[in-house]
């Protein structure tokens, strides 16, 4: 089993930024091996992967966010980070964070971009 606590979401205005942190934990879960990603999922819309990092640090990043966002991680700590920058009001969503080899999900964090 593996555990996932989003945090770091808000009201933001466009442009702005925030930082999303995600704590990984689990009985049997070794963090620094996994890859993890980054999702997020709008109201009427499918959940889709924004960005993902491997065990080794390399990163993709959705269309949508590139030159944006920005993954990363801190195997010491356990945790993923998302770096969100110049922010649009069609990023306002539910972001996740998930081991990708694994099923589980966290609750989330609302991230709405609104003037």
């Amino acid at each position: 089993q593996v555990q996932l606590v989003e945090s770091g979401g808000g009201l933001v205005q466009p442009g702005d930024s925030l930082r999303l942190s995600c704590a990984a934990s689990g009985s049997i879960f070794i963090f620094s091996v996994n890859a993890m990603g980054w999702y997020r999922q709008a109201p009427g819309k499918q959940r889709e992967l924004v960005a993902q990092i491997t065990s080794g640090g390399s990163t993709i990043n959705a269309d949508s966010v590139k030159g944006r966002f920005t993954i990363s991680r801190d195997n010491a700590k356990n945790t993923v980070y998302l770096q969100m920058n110049s922010l649009k009001p069609e990023d306002t969503a539910v972001y996740y964070c998930k081991a990708l080899r694994y099923l589980y999900w966290g609750q989330g964090t609302q991230v709405t971009v609104s003037s």
